[in-house]
């Protein structure tokens, strides 16, 4: 049963540390200036007619958001292999200190790619809006979205 429970803890921290990925975002803190500086695609999308994005914007958010998801898919996949590697190291007993915190480097690496891949992706789609368009989409966000 504590076996169970440890799964669940790890695989609850690898879904939260990748929830980013499947959850539409929340409008963003206002002590948070990278969230404030960046434009989630489901909100361009939104209000894609509103901010006049023309067809070619679109297939390239929606080309650009295709190309993370998939990075995200292998990078969690690899992650729930990374975990259940880590849980049978701290079930050993004595647990191997230098194999469990070298396992915990390969996890933390995989969600360092998966936060860096959607940094990436919010900065390609920003990118890929004129700074009118910009300046249109937050006023929305700001406006309630």
């Amino acid at each position: 049963m504590k076996r169970h429970h440890a799964i669940l803890l790890l695989a609850a921290w690898i879904a939260f540390a990748t929830a980013a990925t499947a959850a539409p975002p929340a409008p963003p803190p206002a002590d948070d200036p990278i969230a404030q500086n960046v434009f989630p695609p489901e909100l361009i999308m939104k209000h894609g007619g509103e901010i006049g994005l023309d067809a070619e914007q679109r297939t390239a958010i929606k080309d650009a958001v295709l190309q993370a998801q998939t990075r995200f898919l292998n990078a969690q996949w690899e992650a729930q292999e990374e975990t259940t590697k880590l849980i049978h190291l701290l079930q050993a007993r004595p647990v191997d200190e230098k194999a469990v915190l070298s396992q915990a480097d390969r996890l933390m690496d995989l969600e360092r790619l998966i936060k860096k891949t959607q940094l990436s992706l919010l900065v390609r789609l920003k990118n890929l809006l004129t700074p009118a368009q910009q300046t249109r989409l937050a006023d929305l966000r700001r406006a309630g979205d």
